[in-house]
């Protein structure tokens, strides 16, 4: 049993890491499709890690968590390639490294 809580607060943190990650990228990358792509990514896979850790926590929740993971699963892909094609169409710019700028920089 103690093996189990320890397993579960290992992957809540793990999960918990992965999430901290997430906005972190989304606060760093350049423009709005990054930003996506920085914050889907992340935040599914800390999203799951840290319902599994919760699930391994207590579990008795572990099959309700089990579906929660699954519509994650489904739905932020779902979610994040929407935002981008509305972006796309309302023609929200990419920003290219150096575009504009003779350094290369920012």
């Amino acid at each position: 049993m103690e093996i189990l809580k320890l397993s579960g607060a290992i992957v809540l943190l793990l999960g918990s890491l992965f999430l901290f990650l997430g906005a972190l990228g989304v606060l760093r990358m350049p423009d709005s499709y990054n930003r996506i792509q920085a914050g889907t990514k992340a935040t599914t896979l800390g999203t799951m890690l840290t319902m599994a850790g919760l699930g391994l926590l207590n579990p008795g929740w572990f099959p309700k968590l089990t579906v929660l993971i699954f519509f994650i699963i489904v739905t932020n892909p779902i979610s994040s390639h929407l935002l981008a094609n509305v972006m796309h169409a309302l023609d929200i710019p990419v920003k290219l490294k150096g575009a504009g700028n003779p350094k290369g920089g920012k």
